[in-house]
């Protein structure tokens, strides 16, 4: 799901979780993507910058990156997904 936000938005977790992805992703831009057991991870793309590390833990509510416009992006925007067990689910769902 697409949400419009100004570049450099602040980015907070759905959820805690471990942080598994970290960086450039091609297409994606950069992005981090969050385990949070169970098979569910949550994905955060298109960010003009990431704030956290792979293999960081991480709370709700945790900034982990700045929105932008990286990646195949046609305006600034947050992608947010959300996977279980690599298939996706509705993000509407998991939006706090």
């Amino acid at each position: 799901m697409d949400i419009a936000v100004p570049s450099g938005t602040r980015v907070k977790a759905a959820a805690g979780g471990k942080v598994v992805h970290s960086g450039w992703m091609n297409g994606f831009g950069y992005t981090v993507i969050i385990d949070h057991g169970r098979g569910i991870e949550t994905l955060y793309a298109h960010n003009s910058k990431v704030s956290v590390a792979k293999g960081s833990m991480v709370n709700k509510g945790q900034v982990v990156a700045l929105s932008g416009n990286t990646g195949l992006s046609t305006g600034p925007h947050l992608h947010f997904g959300v996977l279980q067990n690599e298939k996706p689910l509705n993000p509407k769902n998991y939006l706090p």
